[in-house]
């Protein structure tokens, strides 16, 4: 292992550390989230992946429709619809 290599982990750890006390501190000062609070987040989460889902569907079945392709257009933007709609979750969950 090169002292480079050893010097970066520990900025790692160190840094992982830090978030831990703020993250403590933050939950000891401000307390549990409420239940309401919670409770939208799990809406608001339903619906960022529902949505491009649903868009994707649609697409899908105009695309497939035009083109007289079957189910091939929808299975692909259903796909394309959970990914964005999985990514719009990610990012939301990580902002708070």
């Amino acid at each position: 292992m090169k002292p480079e290599d050893h010097n970066h982990s520990a900025d790692e750890l160190s840094r992982a550390v830090k978030l831990r006390e703020a993250r403590s501190r933050r939950w000891q000062e401000e307390g549990e989230r409420p239940l309401w609070k919670n409770l939208s987040m799990i809406g608001a989460l339903g619906w960022l992946i529902v949505t491009p889902t649903l868009l994707g569907v649609l697409l899908g079945r105009w695309l497939d429709g035009r083109f007289d392709t079957g189910v091939l257009f929808t299975g692909a933007c259903i796909f394309l619809g959970i990914s964005i709609g999985g990514w719009f979750a990610w990012h939301r969950i990580s902002s708070e």
